[in-house]
């Protein structure tokens, strides 16, 4: 499969270009984009308050950039946390969109968002401080009202950002869990979905 994979707002640190390598041993092929001009942090509210100053219409608009010369090739498009919403926004703009695989986050979804059955995988704390079981349920109705063929993973006791290793959120055994799902989705987009 062909992966967009979005940073999160700790920017794009070690953990991000570890997950790429682990998609690429799997036979992916894997883009990792900087929304963040090279900017990492340690800590999230200096990443939020980067965030705002690029602004949400900005930090879209690199994304797209970055997307759209591989649009073509019916791109998986995944992220992280703020990475994952932005993943969502993409993927559901997308009409060759082959799946979204959503770490640690998701995005609320525009009033006419439509899919045609878009493969849509979520793993998540639970609880997370970020993503509310009103919100995710909310969210889950959305997404398939949209047309969107969802699956949640919840991981009870993890972190917000758990796999990422160099951060305190971090859970092993989450993070192997969630990767062993990840790849699985990833394989059964390659086996089962038709080119759209």
């Amino acid at each position: 499969m062909n992966v967009m994979l979005f940073h999160s707002t700790h920017g794009l640190r070690p953990a991000v270009h570890a997950a790429a390598d682990r998609l690429r041993a799997a036979g992916h092929e894997v883009w990792t984009p900087d929304l963040f001009d090279g900017r990492t942090f340690e800590d999230v509210e200096e990443g939020m308050e980067f965030k705002e100053r690029i602004g949400k219409e900005d930090l879209l608009r690199r994304a797209v950039l970055a997307a759209a010369p591989y649009a073509e090739r019916h791109l998986v498009y995944a992220g992280f946390s703020l990475g994952a919403s932005v993943a969502q926004t993409l993927a559901l703009g997308d009409d060759k969109a082959r799946g979204l695989l959503l770490l640690h986050g998701t995005s609320d979804l525009a009033p006419n968002a439509s899919v045609d059955d878009l493969p849509v995988q979520l793993h998540i704390a639970e609880p997370d401080p970020f993503e509310t079981e009103d919100w995710l349920g909310a969210w889950y109705l959305q997404m398939r009202r949209a047309g969107a063929d969802v699956e949640i993973h919840r991981y009870a006791g993890a972190g917000h950002l758990y796999t990422d290793p160099d951060l305190p959120d971090y859970d092993r055994e989450a993070a192997e869990a969630t990767w062993r799902v990840a790849l699985g989705f990833l394989a059964s987009l390659e086996e089962d979905q038709p080119a759209r």
